[in-house]
């Protein structure tokens, strides 16, 4: 069983910044990535920041689309992945999501956490 429990989001106006994080917890020891993914009203979920788990060092990728803007970290206990995000713009709108990964034999297995809603409106 996992469990993600993310915070942060809320109403932010353009220009501003914000801090989401999650916390992992459960049967997580294998896994080997976390990160952030987003969706917009009639879109589809996109991938926003990860991180994957290195044994000397961990590897962050970005979206185009925030590159410069935001910066993924996971804390030494490694079960908390904290995405802070600035200049943000109103086409950053979307209900966020925690993501972590586990590999398996068939495949990465995707566990999210319940989303948190990000509006940026002035």
């Amino acid at each position: 069983q996992v469990q993600l429990v993310e915070s942060g989001g809320g109403l932010v106006q353009p220009g501003g910044s914000l801090r989401l994080s999650c916390v992992a917890s459960g049967t997580i020891g294998a896994a080997n990535a976390m990160g952030w993914y987003r969706q917009a009203p009639g879109l589809q979920r996109e991938l926003v920041a990860s991180v994957s788990f290195g044994d000397f060092n961990n590897v962050a990728n970005y979206a185009d689309s925030v590159k410069g803007r935001a910066t993924i970290s996971r804390d030494n206990g490694w079960n908390t992945v904290t995405l802070q995000m600035s200049s943000l713009k109103p086409e950053d709108t979307a209900v966020y999501y925690c993501n972590l990964k586990i590999p398996s034999l068939k495949g990465a297995m995707n566990y999210w956490g319940q989303g948190t809603q990000v509006t940026v409106s002035s």
